[in-house]
């Protein structure tokens, strides 16, 4: 496939993850769509390095992927200790972390 084929599936997830971080108000579903738009910065990332013929960008895709892991556990973990406490996983009803 050709490169340009590769940023348009890139800019697609992308623009998904950034109409579920802005339209849902559950925080699982934002969560999932911030993941995406990982995703999609790691497709780019390896798609310009093929392209360029550099093993740099797979390096970088690394350390996105245990960024986002590390953003899936702390972001998990936030949201079980919030929903023990509230009952609740709608971004409306929790606005802030008030002890």
């Amino acid at each position: 496939m050709p490169t340009y084929a590769y940023i348009l599936v890139s800019l697609a997830l992308f623009f998904v993850g950034t109409a579920g971080v802005l339209l849902r108000r559950n925080v699982l579903i934002v969560l999932m769509s911030v993941e995406l738009q990982f995703a999609a910065g790691t497709l780019a990332l390896l798609t310009f390095s093929r392209a360029l013929g550099d093993q740099k960008g797979h390096v970088f895709a690394f350390f996105v992927m245990a960024l986002a892991a590390a953003e899936a556990a702390v972001g998990l973990a936030i949201v079980v200790s919030v929903f023990r406490t509230r009952r609740t996983a709608s971004l409306d009803e929790v606005n802030a972390l008030k002890g």
